[in-house]
């Protein structure tokens, strides 16, 4: 077991299950002392987010979500996880469709069907590309070992947008959709 310290960065990703259903969110926090550079990462995690939330609409690619995604993260200066991926989510944690990439990855042809439940969590990085596992199974750490934020939410594809399905107090709501 670790304490938490003073500066650390702490990801807490919550699945929760009701009649048979799940759902899956997660937001990251800094504990203060805050550096600038660990707090923009922050605040520009959860933009990343949304930037690939306003791209869910039926009949667009999933890979426009990734598209939107690495654009943003490329133009301000981060890096992406590539081995953690967005998921469907519905009477199951992690269900079709699978390794939805929140990078650019033209390769990807699926296309999003009216009401496909799924998650979209960004890991953006200050020069990450990867995890490794700890020794508890659990725990995984950037490599190379650097801050790495994740902001998740599940939402549905409409016709009209994405419907977030669980949007936390003060979480930025990307411009009206909620």
């Amino acid at each position: 077991m670790r304490r938490i310290q003073r500066g650390d960065l702490v990801n807490i990703d919550v699945s929760a299950e009701r009649d048979g259903y799940y759902s899956d969110t997660g937001a990251s926090f800094i504990v203060p002392p805050v550096m600038p550079d660990v707090h923009r990462l922050c605040e520009d995690g959860e933009r990343a987010a949304w930037e690939g939330i306003r791209q869910v609409r039926t009949g667009q690619r999933f890979s426009d979500i990734g598209r939107a995604i690495g654009t943003f993260a490329r133009k301000n200066g981060y890096s992406l996880i590539r081995d953690l991926a967005s998921h469907g989510v519905r009477r199951s944690l992690h269900e079709y469709p699978e390794a939805l990439a929140t990078w650019n990855n033209p390769a990807d042809k699926r296309v999003m069907r009216e009401g496909m439940v799924f998650t979209i969590e960004p890991f953006l990085s200050l020069g990450a590309w990867q995890t490794v596992q700890g020794g508890d199974g659990w725990t995984l750490y950037a490599m190379p070992p650097k801050p790495v934020v994740q902001f998740e939410h599940t939402l549905v594809a409409t016709r009209q947008g994405p419907v977030v399905l669980a949007l936390r107090d003060g979480a930025f709501a990307g411009g009206g959709i909620a």
